[in-house]
């Protein structure tokens, strides 16, 4: 059994890196707008820069002609489930919770993946996975719920962000025979232009008397960089990750985001970096390695017939 460091390793690193980093950017942009309306107008540039870069790459009329009935019905159900009510639970749990709480139950991810990756029958986790995501959990712990301020949080909010965690989880298993049809660039650009049709009346009610027009140079640098780097380039480096390693081992990477969200805050906004929140940070990476060490040896293994 031997562990080898491949290229899409290092970009599923550098989307947790997108992500975490996101929470600092998205907390500066909500200072000027209401979470709706930011959400609203980032996800109408994501779009956007998907459908360009699709027409670029791909060419978009040719990919959408081969898009057959009953797979729009699909693309319209991942769309509603993973772009606009998760969308919405998580912005309407995080205004109810702590951001330690949301991202401790966000840690869950790769357990609820695995969990219902196996019960369809996608994906058959073995001991090494099952134990390197016990071990980042226990890390999450560490970082973000060990010595939380619990009396900050609502239970309600908690909720909402379980449900939040559940529809992502269940996004990611569900494009798993998709992506054997589509490239991961044209899954999550024409999913996610059809969320954001749906999402607009819910922003465009939140938007400042000013409109677009209010919005700071800092507010937009955020909308933009939430959305070119947390939408477009994480979601293309994630649907790669599931199409090639598997929904559950690319979930074990979404653990590494509250260690970046924790290292980003320190720097940019001075939060403690304590002892305890390394040796979680160590617990996680771990739990990492754990789980790639099975890939590795499942590639390994010779295929009959």
């Amino acid at each position: 059994m031997r562990f080898r460091v491949s290229r899409l390793d290092a970009w599923l690193l550098l989307m947790a890196f997108f992500w975490g980093s996101n929470f600092s950017v998205v907390k500066a942009a909500l200072r000027e707008l209401p979470g709706p309306a930011f959400n609203a107008i980032r996800l109408t540039v994501a779009s956007s820069l998907f459908l360009v870069v699709i027409a670029w790459h791909e060419g978009l009329g040719a990919s959408l002609q081969r898009v057959t009935r009953a797979d729009w019905w699909r693309l319209a159900g991942l769309a509603v489930l993973g772009h606009f009510i998760y969308q919405i639970l998580f912005l309407g749990g995080v205004a109810r919770t702590s951001v330690a709480n949301s991202a401790l139950i966000f840690g869950c991810t790769p357990i609820t993946v695995s969990l219902v990756s196996a019960w369809l029958g996608h994906e058959r986790p073995g001991w090494l996975r099952w134990t390197g995501t016990a071990i980042s959990l226990a890390g999450i712990y560490f970082v973000v719920g060990h010595g939380a301020r619990q009396g900050t949080s609502s239970l309600a909010g908690d909720g909402i962000i379980f449900l939040a965690m559940l529809s992502w989880a269940l996004y990611t298993v569900a494009t798993h025979g998709m992506l054997d049809r589509y490239s991961p660039l044209f899954l999550s650009g024409v999913t996610m232009a059809m969320g954001t049709v749906l999402y607009i009346p819910v922003g465009l009610y939140w938007l400042p008397a000013g409109g677009l027009v209010s919005i700071s140079p800092v507010g937009w640098a955020g909308i933009l960089y939430s959305a070119a780097f947390s939408l477009v380039a994480a979601y293309v480096i994630w649907y790669t990750a599931v199409r090639e390693l598997g929904s559950g081992h690319t979930a074990i990477y979404q653990n590494v985001v509250p260690i970046v969200a924790m290292a980003v805050a320190a720097l940019v906004l001075h939060e403690p970096l304590t002892a305890m929140k390394i040796y979680g940070a160590i617990a996680v990476l771990s739990g990492v390695v754990l789980t790639r060490l099975e890939s590795a040896e499942a590639t390994a293994e010779p295929v009959e017939g």
